[in-house]
């Protein structure tokens, strides 16, 4: 009996590492950044090697507003009602009806959303997942800060105005470059011309030269007596 049931987990094994399924991972953001008076969404969703079994899945979300503290449950999933935040707690007094599930179980997706940021929901949130039979307890955690006022957007202008200068200089120097390369090279082909035409120019002296130098051809007088 040992024996069958150590073939049929290896078995199992075999299958999940040909698969490519390691194991349970909650996939979250380290940091998000909310701005006061805003919705935010706070995400999680995870991986898993088994598909979801609603009777024994679990799921809840956690607070804590340092590392050190107590966490707070604030929302949880429940076989019957499904995912369903918690109004019977300290985190229902802070949060009150602002937290909602926006995610998609069919997709593994379990992101909630935080409307009306305050100030006071600065803190660690936790995202804890359960997907038996797998055995890792997957959990992520998400550090939110808020900001009474986002970042002034950089002004471009001089950075633009500069890059047009940059480019345009260049497009100036390459334009000299080509002009410049084109202007040489054009010369190089007259001064190739002048020397060609010298050149022929010295041959056909030394023709004429050579055809004066030529010696006159004699002519023999005969006499009658010679005849």
């Amino acid at each position: 009996m040992w024996r069958s049931s150590g073939v049929q987990l290896l078995s199992a094994a075999l299958l999940l590492s040909l698969s490519g399924c390691a194991s349970m991972d909650v996939l979250v953001p380290n940091h998000v950044n909310a701005l006061n008076g805003t919705t935010i969404k706070i995400p999680c969703t995870f991986t898993s090697c088994y598909k979801m079994d609603v009777t024994k899945f679990s799921m809840n979300w956690t607070y804590q507003e340092t590392l050190n503290d107590t966490q707070e449950m604030f929302m949880a999933f429940y076989k019957k009602k499904g995912i369903l935040p918690l109004r019977s707690n300290s985190a229902s007094n802070r949060f009150g009806e602002r937290v909602m599930f926006a995610g998609n179980m069919d997709k593994n997706d379990m992101s909630i959303t935080l409307s009306d940021v305050q100030m006071g929901d600065v803190g660690y949130y936790n995202c804890y997942v359960i997907n038996p039979p797998d055995r890792i307890h997957g959990h992520g955690v998400i550090q939110l800060d808020v900001v009474t006022e986002l970042p002034a957007p950089r002004d471009s202008t001089i950075a633009v105005a500069i890059g047009a200068s940059v480019g345009g200089a260049l497009a100036l120097l390459i334009l000299s470059m080509v002009v410049l390369k084109c202007l040489r090279r054009h010369q190089k082909q007259e001064l190739i011309s002048e020397e060609k035409m010298e050149e022929e120019g010295k041959l056909e002296a030394e023709g004429v030269a050579e055809e004066g130098t030529k010696p006159a051809e004699s002519w023999t007088v005969m006499s009658p007596c010679d005849l």
